[in-house]
C-alpha cells in the first residue's frame, strides 16, 4: 500500500494499525535520504484466520486483493494460508524482539554499506538484517576490510555486488568489538544521517560523492575521515598494529568497481591474506571442537529462506 492508503485504512479501522507496517526494500534503503520505506504492508504474521479476522478492514483488503492471486499459486501453503505474508519468518521477528534498532544492508548493491534502522517494519527479502544495535558492529560492517572481503567472496549482478551471507559474513573472522569501534560507529550513524537529510540524498548518492575525488565539500571530507578512522580502529582490533603504523594508504584508488576512496591496493591484499589465514585458523579450532558437520558446514543461527536474511 501507499502511505495514503495505509493512513486511510487505519482511519477507517483503528485496530488495523496493529497489522499495518512500513515495507522496506533495497531501493528505499539506498535511494531515500532517510532510508525509510516508501510502501506499507499488512502483516498477519503466522496467525490463524480467526485472529486475522479481528482486523476487519485489513482482512477485507487482503481477501479482495490478495486471495484471488494466492488461489492460483502452486505452493500449497500460499493457497492455504492466503492471509499471511508469504515470506514471513518467525526467526527474524524473535531475534529482533526488544530491539529498537537493527543494522540493515542491501544484499544486491553498488554501495555495500549498512545502516542502523528502526524495527517495527517489514524487511524485504533482498535485505540482510543483523540482529544487533551495537554501533561497534556497524563500524565493522562499514570498514574497508569487510568491503574487500565481500568483494573477494561474492558474485556480481551487473555493476552491483551480490552480497552472499554464507560466503561473506559467516566466513569473516571477526575481531572483538572495541570501545573505539563503538564510538566511531555511533559517530558514523549520527553524522551520515544528518548529512543525508541536509543534502536530501540517499546512500548511493552520498557515496558517489565520497568516492568522487573532485568533491571537496566539508561534509563529504568529514565522512571520508570517519571511514578512515573506522578502518584504522578495526585493523587495530585485529591486532595488526604494524599495518596501522605503516599507514593504510587511504586515498582515491582505481578498482574494478571504479575509483573509490579506500585503502591502498598493497595493504588491501595484505589484509585479505591475513583474514584468510585467520579464517583457516578459526575453522580448524571449530572443527576440533565439533562445531561443524561432516560436510564442514557450521550450524547457522539465522533464518534466510524467503524473507529478509537474518544474521
Amino acid at each position: 500500500m501507499t502511505g495514503e492508503e495505509a493512513a486511510d485504512l487505519r482511519a477507517r479501522d483503528d485496530g488495523s494499525a496493529d497489522v499495518i507496517h512500513p515495507y522496506l526494500v533495497g531501493q528505499d534503503l539506498n535511494q531515500r535520504a532517510d532510508c525509510s520505506a516508501s510502501r506499507w504492508i499488512i502483516n498477519f504474521h503466522d496467525w490463524d484466520l480467526p485472529d486475522a479476522e479481528q482486523y476487519t478492514g485489513a482482512i477485507e483488503r487482503v481477501r479482495e486483493l490478495v486471495k484471488p492471486e494466492r488461489d492460483k499459486r502452486n505452493r500449497e501453503s500460499h493457497r492455504k494460508y492466503w492471509w499471511r505474508y508469504a515470506d514471513y519468518r518467525r526467526g527474524l521477528e524473535q531475534a529482533i524482539a526488544g530491539l529498537d534498532r537493527v543494522i540493515v544492508i542491501t544484499l544486491v548493491s553498488k554501495v555495500v554499506m549498512p545502516v542502523m534502522l528502526p524495527t517495527g517494519q517489514v524487511f524485504a527479502h533482498k535485505l540482510g538484517v543483523f540482529a544487533t544495535d551495537d554501533a561497534g558492529m556497524l563500524a565493522l560492517l562499514s570498514c574497508a576490510p569487510h568491503y574487500w572481503w565481500a568483494i573477494s567472496r561474492s558474485s556480481t549482478m551487473k555493476a552491483d555486488l551480490n552480497y552472499s551471507p554464507s560466503d561473506v559474513f559467516e566466513t569473516l573472522a571477526r575481531p572483538e568489538v572495541t570501545a573505539g569501534m563503538r564510538d566511531l560507529g555511533g559517530r558514523l550513524d549520527v553524522f551520515r544521517r544528518e548529512l543525508m537529510l541536509a543534502r536530501q540524498t540517499g546512500l548511493t548518492g552520498t557515496y558517489n560523492l565520497t568516492h568522487d575525488q573532485g568533491c571537496t565539500d566539508a561534509d563529504i571530507a568529514e565522512l571520508r575521515e570517519i571511514h578512515r578512522a573506522i578502518d584504522e580502529a578495526v585493523v587495530q582490533a585485529y591486532g595488526w598494529d604494524d599495518l596501522v603504523a605503516a599507514g593504510l594508504d587511504h586515498g582515491f584508488h582505481e578498482t574494478r568497481q571504479g575509483v573509490r576512496y579506500t585503502i591502498g591496493p598493497a595493504v588491501r591484499q595484505e589484509i585479505l591474506d591475513r583474514l584468510l589465514e585467520l579464517n583457516h585458523e578459526r575453522y580448524e579450532a571449530e572443527r576440533l571442537a565439533g562445531l561443524h558437520d561432516r560436510r564442514g558446514r557450521k550450524r547457522a543461527s539465522r533464518d534466510s529462506e524467503g524473507g529478509a536474511t537474518l544474521f
